[in-house]
């Protein structure tokens, strides 16, 4: 994408609302506008990324065995008032008729639709276990919005549904999230530790926070540092296999990770104290067993293979899409901007062309704009007619994590400058190396 083509309306003061460094950052790199308080509309730049992570979440449930479908933003509160949760919610539901005076909600969550579409079309064991999931926005009425998407009443959330059984086999399926989850987070350069929680509103005595750890996170939390160091990597995982599953959930579970709302003092205390530590952490998803609350309230029941018809076991696995932007700015920044980690970034690298106008210059940064969407690549292309200056804090600001300098001076030498966002270390190298090395650096992502 050429810059002067593009749509990235840039701020060069930061806006007075903006309380946290995430907000800051996304109103200044022209990733969102808010529309009111807790609704933004999600500029070209931030719905590049938004979608980026919606692609990993995609591709990583898919991977466990999970299987998509889409349920409207609107539901009937009548499925509500079946399960009891319509009164009790509270109101951060929000709740409206249409022209028959039908009583509606936007969903916040949606675990009354999916077990009635459970019920509608599933009777029988041999149709299990079964996973649906879906990515859709929700609503909920926060009685002060702030933080930008961090505490937003409008956002996109991953929520994911599992129908089970009995017991054991419901409990795979929480190990199997938890397992899809941490790869997820991996993909996206996120360390996300898994902590016990409370369940809230959804209900169920079996429920993990994945939390990613910052300052301005929402929870205080306890955990032993070592916990930071567990890593999926790229080790395979066979997700149908019970053992392995739950051998991988006790890896990153064993040491102590706990919100305020669970934390245990004795047991903090019994850590060592040089691993000891206590810090704060912003949520960016939760998985829930909850057995059969929703399936005995709504008559969703299979038969068994001795014929019985019992209550499904369920859980509900949920990942904060949008709040992700927030979290993962959070994470990866510095005074000069937002720092993308590969697996995220909107654009995979920006090309800066010192010159515009040289047709030494100009022919270069066109032939590996040209170079690396041959390789799958996409390029930011700054060509603006701007100063140098302006052009690095362009680039700074929104991020990307690898910057391409062209100038004349370097082409009378044959090369072109790389530069790493993050470390700001800086290589000569001909153009060719440059799309080379940008090659297999992503191929890793």
């Amino acid at each position: 994408m050429r810059l002067s083509r593009y749509f990235l309306p840039v701020l060069k003061e930061t806006p007075s609302e903006a309380q946290i460094v995430s907000h800051r950052l996304m109103l200044r790199a022209g990733m969102i506008r808010q529309q009111a308080a807790g609704i933004y509309s999600w500029l070209p730049l931030g719905y590049r990324v938004l979608r980026r992570i919606e692609q990993i979440v995609h591709q990583e449930q898919e991977r466990a065995g999970h299987i998509p479908l889409l349920m409207p933003t609107l539901q009937p509160a009548d499925l509500w008032r079946e399960s009891g949760r319509y009164d009790d919610y509270g109101q951060e539901m929000l709740r409206i008729q249409d022209r028959h005076k039908r009583d509606l909600l936007y969903g916040p969550t949606n675990e009354e639709m999916i077990t009635d579409i459970f019920r509608a079309h599933v009777g029988s064991y041999k149709d299990l276990p079964l996973t649906l999931y879906h990515i859709q926005w929700k609503f909920r009425d926060e009685i002060r919005p702030r933080f930008g998407v961090m505490r937003g009443r409008e956002f996109l959330m991953k929520d994911g549904y599992n129908f089970d059984v009995d017991r054991e086999a419901a409990l795979h399926a929480y190990n199997r999230h938890m397992v899809s989850y941490l790869r997820t987070y991996e993909r996206m350069g996120l360390t996300a530790i898994p902590m016990r929680a409370a369940s809230g509103p959804i209900g169920g005595d079996n429920t993990h926070e994945f939390l990613v750890l910052a300052q301005t996170g929402e929870s205080e939390v306890f955990y032993d540092d070592r916990v930071t160091a567990l890593k999926l990597g790229t080790r395979k995982v066979d997700f149908d296999n019970r053992a392995e599953v739950a051998a991988i959930c006790e890896e990153f579970t064993s040491l102590y990770a706990r919100t305020d709302e669970t934390h245990d003092p004795a047991l903090f205390d019994a850590i060592p104290e040089t691993h000891r530590k206590v810090g704060r952490g912003i949520e960016v998803g939760q998985i829930f067993y909850f057995g059969t609350k929703y399936s005995e309230a709504m008559g969703a029941t299979v038969a068994t293979a001795d014929g019985r018809r019992v209550p499904v076991e369920m859980g509900s696995h949920g990942i904060g899409v949008s709040r992700l932007l927030g979290a993962i700015i959070e994470a990866s920044h510095d005074d000069k901007g937002i720092i993308w980690p590969e697996g995220v970034t909107p654009f995979h690298a920006g090309i800066v062309n010192l010159k515009q106008g040289d047709s030494a210059a100009d022919a270069a940064c066109d032939g590996l704009y040209a170079a690396l969407a041959a390789k799958g690549l996409s390029a930011l292309y700054d060509d603006r007619d701007e100063r140098a200056g302006a052009k690095f804090a362009t680039m700074d600001l929104i991020g990307l994590p690898w910057r391409i300098t062209v100038g004349p001076r370097g082409l009378q030498k044959g090369v072109v400058e790389l530069t790493c966002r993050r470390t700001g270390d800086s290589e000569e190298m001909s153009p060719e190396a440059a799309v080379d090395r940008l090659g297999r650096i992503y191929a890793d992502w």
